[in-house]
């Protein structure tokens, strides 16, 4: 098995939207941010080589939308979803599927692109493509709070590709690649968790969307239910000290995966460090 992070470009999100509740005195000394309080985040996919399947994990903004959609980002950085998949030494024609942890625009605008008669189509031409069921009805049907997260123009195309598949049940989707549900932050929001040789690797999502939101009670404002979260992000934590799992961050800009411990302060950050790093230690 072959894991890469890909690099999708960043954005900046207000800091008080990132943490919530929690006060920027607390909050700013586990991320930086701007004089303005915006903290610069990176939207950080997985592929995930097993055999003959290439799984792509989310895939960042994309470029359906124009600057006006995104003039509150500040999307920023060099790095772009096609080219950091090729840079790990795949085409998009390779990749056999794209899994979806959810449908905000962050996650999934990279997807579709357009062709050269400006017809919408999939960005990964010999994939399926994956969303929970839950999720999809939830996203293609959003309430009003939500629905600018939701731009149709990076939904309902994927139906027209014909390659679009639901996801029922938690459980193993492929081999060594297990799914579970999160209805916090989105209902329906998948977790992907990947058996790494015989150590569990748990891509958070925006469930943990950084090391900083470990935590328990640094929760986004973002999540629409927070109590959920709260317990979701719980039995978590619990299972990675239990089982020493690797957590995987979408959108921290600085760690891209932890491991974590219980303290008398509850469960902390044990180590941090980078993917290739890990996969280095790890080589059998």
């Amino acid at each position: 098995m072959e894991l890469h992070a890909i690099d999708c470009g960043n954005m900046m999100v207000d800091g008080g939207a990132l943490f919530g509740v929690i006060p920027k005195t607390m909050w700013s000394k586990k991320y930086p941010s701007d004089e303005s309080n915006r903290c610069n985040i990176v939207m950080r996919s997985l592929l995930v080589i097993n055999g003959d399947k290439k799984i792509l994990i989310d895939t960042g903004t994309g470029t359906e939308q124009d600057a006006e959609f995104f003039k509150y980002d500040y999307l920023n950085g060099d790095g772009e979803l096609l080219k950091s998949i090729r840079a790990a030494g795949y085409p998009p024609e390779d990749i056999t599927d794209v899994v979806h942890t959810h449908l905000h625009f962050d996650h999934c605008g990279g997807t579709l692109t357009k062709d050269a008669n400006g017809k919408i189509v999939s960005a990964f031409p010999n994939a399926d493509l994956w969303v929970s069921r839950v999720h999809w009805d939830w996203a293609v049907r959003p309430n009003k709070r939500e629905a600018p997260a939701f731009p149709a123009e990076n939904i309902l195309p994927m139906v027209d590709t014909g390659r679009l598949h639901f996801i029922e049940h938690e459980g193993e989707l492929f081999p060594d690649f297990f799914v579970l549900f999160a209805h916090g932050h989105t209902r329906g929001q998948i977790i992907p968790v990947i058996d790494y040789h015989g150590t569990k690797l748990v891509y958070c999502a925006d469930l943990i969307p950084t090391i900083a939101n470990v935590p328990l009670s640094f929760i986004s404002a973002f999540d629409l239910f927070q109590l959920d979260v709260l317990d979701e992000k719980e039995k978590l934590l619990e299972a990675a000290v239990e089982h020493n799992m690797v957590l995987f961050f979408e959108h921290d800009i600085q760690d891209e995966c932890c491991r974590v411990e219980k303290s008398v302060k509850g469960i902390v950050v044990k180590e941090q460090f980078r993917l290739a790093d890990f996969i280095h230690k790890n080589k059998v």
